[in-house]
């Protein structure tokens, strides 16, 4: 009798919630204007956002400073801090100034436009989309959490040509290649209408996003695209005086642990975060985020051990974030164990090319940002295509065709690895291809690379006159 009392029970709720699921989708207002969008905004979504703005910035200034300044000579410390730290703040700047709007208004399936340019209409009644139906945040939360992204990007690839590089071409170097590189990079793959807009508008998306590219955070966006932009830096730059004859190591990998500890913990925002909303599937992201940085941390060390005899805390830390940008694509997609097998796999072909292939084709990326970012992007994003299968217990993908929008009834991982390959593909174009270009002009016109006797002297003094320590 008890059982039958609760299955009736447990069946009424069923029909309860099945009836209530049936209002609210009825209830759904489709295309709501500024004023509607205005009573579907929660205070815990927005919440969350300015927090994961934080923790984004944190992973720059200081976790990648550091990350990266404890990584060269002391003669060069400040340098890198000097970098990282002024390519944050020009790059909030272009952001406000037309960064944004190049990113995320419509135009073409490329770019966007100026609509938006010196945040124009961008105010505290203005909203943004997210990833459900008649669920929006406030556009300024959207636009300084996507800002804290266009200001990371550009100083990941400092450490492929570090120790070597003129300050001033650099800047430069940075606002043309935000303007010429990431901001489309970032409309194809992140820009579209809405899930309450996109039925009527179906061709209001960038181009890998109208592919069905899938980067729930930056895999193609961020590491890859710098990634590939570091290597080509690096070969276009030269290598360090007495690279491969004189001994380099780091000056404080107390300070790198330190900075890559500030990632890990940072990057929480910048994959959970980039959910838009919190909810069920931000902490997805945010787990699969934490097991797949763990296992490739171990996975790293036991390479070492097996390669080298002894595990080594930079090995460690490098695991560490390959496997932070391994599961950067794919951390709103995938489960916690297929998460834990990504970051066991990224490691070892991060190693080997941080390792071999570098050893065999002599390219001084400095601070191994191509081996472990562009080739740890690529690893994860052509892995979401796998890890996202709901056979493999995936998150899938949502069908936003319709309105309100369901879950696709079926996954093809194949289909959709094809559709991240040439996600992938078109990265590494764009990115070196446009790198390639803006970097000659710049070197036959202002020069990249410091003189010789600045080289021996230090960075530091050469080009900021002042010194990271003073004994």
């Amino acid at each position: 009798m008890i059982r039958k009392m609760i299955g009736g029970v447990v069946g009424a709720g069923v029909m309860l919630g099945a009836a209530s699921t049936a209002f609210a989708q009825a209830a759904m207002v489709k295309a709501p204007d500024v004023a509607a969008q205005a009573t579907m905004v929660n205070k815990g979504d927005t919440t969350w956002m300015l927090i994961s703005s934080v923790l984004v910035l944190m992973m720059s200034i200081p976790g990648l400073a550091l990350f990266y300044g404890g990584l060269v000579r002391t003669k060069n410390m400040l340098s890198v801090l000097m970098q990282v730290f002024m390519i944050v703040s020009i790059a909030g700047l272009l952001w406000a100034t037309y960064g944004y709007s190049l990113a995320f208004t419509g135009g073409s399936p490329f770019i966007g436009g100026f609509g938006k340019a010196l945040m124009a209409g961008v105010t505290s009644g203005t909203y943004s989309a997210t990833f459900s139906n008649n669920v929006y945040i406030p556009e300024l939360s959207y636009f300084v959490f996507q800002m804290t992204f266009a200001m990371i990007t550009p100083a990941l690839f400092i450490g492929s040509f570090a120790e070597r590089i003129k300050f001033t071409p650099l800047m430069v170097f940075v606002v043309l290649w935000s303007t010429f590189i990431y901001y489309p990079i970032a409309h194809m793959v992140w820009y579209w209408a809405g899930p309450d807009f996109l039925v009527d508008a179906p061709t209001d998306s960038g181009y890998l996003w109208a592919m069905g590219a899938l980067d729930f955070a930056g895999g193609t966006v961020v590491h890859i695209n710098a990634g590939i932009a570091g290597l080509v830096g690096c070969l276009l730059l030269g290598k360090r005086l007495g690279y491969g004859k004189e001994a380099t190591p780091p000056h404080s990998l107390t300070m790198t642990m330190i900075g890559a500890s500030l990632l890990w913990v940072g990057w929480f925002g910048f994959n959970a975060g980039s959910n838009l909303e919190s909810n069920g599937v931000a902490a997805v992201a945010f787990v699969n985020t934490m097991l797949a940085t763990c296992a490739a941390a171990v996975s790293w060390a036991i390479v070492e051990q097996v390669v080298h005899g002894k595990p080594s805390m930079l090995g460690a830390a490098s695991g560490a974030v390959a496997g932070l940008v391994a599961i950067t694509p794919a951390s709103g997609y995938g489960a916690p164990m297929t998460s834990i097998v990504l970051g066991l796999v990224v490691s070892p072909l991060c190693f080997f090319f941080v390792s071999t292939v570098k050893n065999k084709f002599k390219y001084d990326d400095t601070l191994d940002v191509f081996g472990v970012h562009c080739i740890g992007g690529i690893t994860g994003a052509i892995a979401t295509a796998i890890v996202a299968s709901p056979a493999l217990g995936g998150q899938g993908i949502i069908d936003y065709t319709q309105f309100p929008a369901v879950a696709a009834p079926t996954y093809d991982i194949a289909a959709q690895l094809i559709i991240q390959i040439k996600a992938v593909l078109l990265t590494l174009a764009w990115s070196g291809i446009g790198t390639a270009a803006i970097w000659f002009v710049l070197d036959k016109t202002m020069g990249m690379r410091i003189s010789e006797e600045g080289e021996r002297e230090g960075l530091d003094i050469a080009d900021h006159g002042e010194r990271a320590y003073n004994y």
